[in-house]
C-alpha cells in the first residue's frame, strides 16, 4: 500500500469513527478496574481499612453506573445492551444489514456487563454485613440479624470473591480472544472512546458526550458519593 492510499485510509477511518463510550463511562470502567484490583490486593494483604474504603468507593461507582445506565451516553445506557429475547435472536442471526452490529457490547459482552454489576453489587452489600468477630466489622454489621451477618460474612470471604476472580479472568480471556482470533481491539476504544463501525454506508447513533452531559455526570458522581456516605453510615 503507497503512502498515499494509507493516509487516505486513515482519513476516511477517522471520518466514519462514532463516539461509542462517551468519558464518564470510560472513567467508570478504568476506576472500577484499579478498584477491583485495589480491593484483592488490599485483602491478599491485610489491609482491611483500605479494603473498606475501595469498597465504598466501588460503590459510588456502582450507583453512579446505575444512573447513568438510565441517562446516559446512547451506548452506554442499559436499555442499548438488555439481554432481551428480540436482542439475543437478532446476535444469533447477526444479519449483514444490521449497521450498528459491533458498536456496542455484543450479547456475550452485554451478560458479561450484567453479571460483573450484580457480583460487585453482592460483594460490596456483604461486606458492609460482614463481621470476622477479629479485624473488621461491617457498618451494617450490627444493624441486620446476627444469623444474616454469619452468611454475608461467609459469602463475602469465599463464594463472592471467587465469582468475582471468575469474572475478572473471564473478561481479560474474551478481550484477549477478540484482539488474538478475531482482530479486535476492545481496548483501544475504551480510551478514545470511538469505534469504526463494521458498515459505514448508513448512519449509526453516535453517544453524547460534550460539556453538559460531562457535567452532569460529574454532578451524578457527587451525588452517588454522598448516598454511599449515608449508606455506610460514615456521616453519623
Amino acid at each position: 500500500m503507497s503512502a498515499g492510499a494509507f493516509l487516505h485510509q486513515k482519513t476516511s477511518e477517522l471520518k466514519h469513527r462514532v463516539r461509542v463510550w462517551d468519558l464518564p463511562t470510560r472513567l467508570f470502567h478504568w476506576l472500577l478496574v484499579a478498584s477491583i484490583i485495589g480491593m484483592f490486593a488490599s485483602a491478599y494483604l491485610g489491609a482491611l481499612d483500605w479494603h473498606m474504603r475501595l469498597g465504598c468507593v466501588v460503590l459510588v461507582l456502582l450507583i453512579f453506573r446505575l444512573v447513568w445506565g438510565l441517562v446516559g451516553g446512547h451506548w452506554s445506557r442499559f436499555a442499548q445492551f438488555a439481554p432481551t429475547p428480540r436482542r439475543i435472536w437478532r446476535a444469533l442471526r447477526r444479519p449483514a444489514h444490521d449497521t450498528e452490529v459491533g458498536l456496542g457490547h455484543s450479547l456475550p459482552g452485554a451478560l458479561s456487563i450484567w453479571a460483573m454489576l450484580l457480583v460487585l453489587l453482592a460483594q460490596v452489600v456483604s461486606g458492609l454485613m460482614s463481621d470476622d468477630d477479629i479485624a473488621y466489622a461491617g457498618p451494617w454489621a450490627q444493624r441486620v440479624p446476627e444469623a444474616l451477618t454469619a452468611w454475608m460474612t461467609d459469602y463475602h470471604a469465599h463464594i463472592g470473591q471467587w465469582l468475582l476472580l471468575g469474572l475478572v479472568v473471564l473478561h481479560g480471556v474474551a478481550v484477549l480472544f477478540y484482539l488474538l482470533v478475531r482482530k479486535e481491539n476492545l481496548i483501544s476504544p475504551m480510551m478514545h472512546g470511538d469505534k469504526l463501525p463494521t458498515l459505514t454506508s448508513s448512519p449509526c447513533t453516535p453517544s453524547r458526550d460534550d460539556l453538559l452531559s460531562r457535567m452532569l455526570a460529574l454532578v451524578l458522581l457527587l451525588a452517588s458519593a454522598a448516598v454511599t456516605w449515608w449508606l455506610t453510615g460514615f456521616a453519623a
